[in-house]
């Protein structure tokens, strides 16, 4: 079992930067740890993806280069740095965690964070 909590969210200019925290507890050992969102009417989609040690890391092709996901065991947190934010980027956020294998796909995701909301103005 793992039990997610993420923070960080907020109002931000676009062109601005956010730094999202997933905070996590339980058995975290051996997960992946994915950022998805969801933007209003839309379902929800894949951000990023990082395994245990730190050392496979996956982005949506709309982030790369501007999004930076990484981990720090010690502490168990995840965190997800925004850069070069658009409006196109307002969802909310979830993070979430599996065992053992990557996937893009939210439906093979087991533990769910309750979200954090972003919100890019123009």
């Amino acid at each position: 079992q793992v039990q997610l909590v993420e923070s960080g969210g907020g109002l931000v200019q676009a062109g601005g930067s956010l730094r999202l925290s997933c905070a996590a507890s339980g058995r975290t050992f051996s997960t992946y740890v994915g950022w998805f969102r969801q933007a209003p009417g839309q379902e929800r989609e894949f951000v990023a993806a990082i395994n245990w040690s730190g050392r496979m890391i996956f982005y949506a092709d709309s982030v790369k280069g501007r999004f930076t996901i990484s981990r720090v065991n010690a502490k168990n947190t995840v965190s997800l740095q925004m850069n070069s934010l658009k409006p196109e980027d307002t969802a909310i956020y979830y993070c979430a965690a599996r065992y053992n294998y990557y996937s893009r796909n939210e439906h093979e995701y087991d533990y769910w964070g309750q979200g954090t909301q972003v919100t890019v103005s123009s």
